[in-house]
């Protein structure tokens, strides 16, 4: 079963626009389908390809690029015999697959670009780490583009539900409910969003096997076995500390506040001991970061606290694996209680979990909000999330509350709105009921999220 991809899309305008001009770093988390897409993208639209997966470490191929770059006859001959493949100048294309595990490869990128005869994707994750720049010139000819695991528009096509999405987006644009049997319908198909998740395989299983949790299931826990076994291979002091937080991402956000507090995870601990830590899991694409603005004006980054982050996980589908073992999901009943619309405090942490993954996939960098009244000694405003439309002159923020429950109450946004209301543009709450408008809130369903 071929899944549709967006970054496919990005692949043709890339190779529209630059014409071998430049090579393209497609990045993204380990399973997430990137070899796939190349693959796909190298029988559709090229007379022939080659792919070079560096984490077979062959030996005899990493010695070409040591031995003949100052001779590219030769070392794409050698290619073409070692693969097999006849390359067709201009009508072919060379994949290095994991290039993280082979920097050499990517250094390389500047003078086969330069040389014109074929075009080039890269493919990994881990790409800024320390270990996998060291000793090299980053090229400058590198594209960049992000994948992530399948967005929930991705995850309805696979299911089959274009029309779905379709009305949804039409009638978000209108500000409009949707007819109450479509919106049961999308919400249905959310949550199964939430229990799967946006890895590949574990859809593909999920569809194959009618709609069996279990067999997806058993995938995403060799997902997370992969993502130990990653961790454990980092040669640097802070592997525990990787393993430490990756390890307690459930047990975060499953608090009310869901930042983390160094002092809890060991204690002495602070902040800027975990700077690496947090690097890392945010590089690998494993986790989303979210961090406190204290000021939200102009360039939410300016203001950022790097010392108050949330930790959300890449992906929902593998937080559910992750925060439940296989007993807790069925003696818990938690796909039965999460289809049913009755979520307890622990697996709520998964809804705003899914939030914070449709906004990272939709280009946004995650920022929360909270607010401290001296008056009552405690933070009386706390916003999830803060968006911003980036512009230099007409700058406004878009905060957004996620409730996972159908009662809410909305004092901390109006608090907000009232302090910051210059700056803002519009405010959203994210909610399980239709879309309605409220005191001037767009009150939507989760799965609009991918319109903002």
């Amino acid at each position: 079963m071929v899944l549709k991809r967006k970054a496919y899309n990005k692949l043709l305008e890339w190779k529209k626009e630059c014409r071998g001009t430049k090579a393209v770093l497609l990045e993204g988390a380990r399973r997430i389908g990137k070899s796939t897409v190349c693959e796909e993208f190298g029988k559709k639209e090229y007379d022939s390809y080659i792919l070079i997966d560096f984490a077979k470490k062959d030996i005899e191929i990493e010695e070409y690029f040591f031995k003949y770059l100052n001779d590219l006859d030769t070392f794409f001959m050698l290619l073409s015999a070692h693969y097999g493949v006849r390359l067709v100048e201009r009508k072919s294309l060379i994949i290095f697959d994991e290039v993280q595990m082979f920097p050499q490869a990517r250094a390389a990128i500047k003078y086969l670009v330069a040389d014109g005869r074929y075009d080039f994707i890269e493919t990994g994750s881990l790409i800024s780490i320390k270990e996998n720049v060291k000793d090299i010139v980053i090229p400058s000819e590198e594209r960049h583009i992000c994948m992530y695991p399948l967005d929930f528009e991705e995850f309805a096509w696979a299911l089959d539900e274009e029309m779905l999405i379709e009305y949804m987006k039409s009638c978000f644009e209108k500000r409009e409910p949707l007819e109450r049997a479509m919106h049961n319908k999308a919400m249905l198909l959310f949550k199964q969003y939430m229990l799967v998740g946006g890895m590949p395989k574990p859809i593909v299983l999920f569809i194959e096997g009618h709609k069996d949790f279990a067999k997806a299931d058993k995938e995403k826990r060799d997902i997370l076995e992969l993502y130990r076994s990653d961790i454990m291979k980092i040669n640097a002091q802070y592997r525990s500390k990787v393993l430490a937080i990756y390890d307690q991402i459930p047990g975060l956000l499953s608090q009310h506040e869901k930042r983390v507090v160094f002092k809890e995870i060991q204690e002495g601990s602070y902040a800027q001991q975990y700077e690496e830590t947090f690097f890392w899991l945010s590089d690998s694409m494993i986790s989303n970061e979210c961090f406190l603005c204290s000021d939200p004006n102009v360039g939410l980054s300016i203001n950022e606290k790097r010392t108050y982050v949330k930790c959300y996980f890449g992906d929902t589908g593998l937080l559910v694996s992750h925060a439940f073992d296989e007993n807790e999901l069925l003696e818990a009943e938690v796909y039965k209680q999460i289809l049913g619309d009755k979520l307890s405090m622990n697996e709520g942490m998964l809804y705003e979990n899914m939030i914070a993954q449709m906004l990272t996939a939709n280009g946004h960098k995650l920022y929360f909000y909270t607010g401290y009244n001296e008056e009552k000694h405690r933070n009386d405003m706390e916003i999830d999330f803060l968006l911003s439309n980036n512009s230099k002159l007409k700058y406004k923020i878009y905060p957004i509350e996620v409730k996972s429950g159908k009662n809410y109450t909305t004092s901390s946004l109006l608090r907000f709105r009232e302090k910051y209301n210059a700056r803002i543009g519009e405010s959203y709450i994210i909610h399980p009921k239709n879309l309605t408008i409220k005191d001037g809130i767009i009150c939507i369903p989760p799965y609009m999220t991918i319109c903002l």
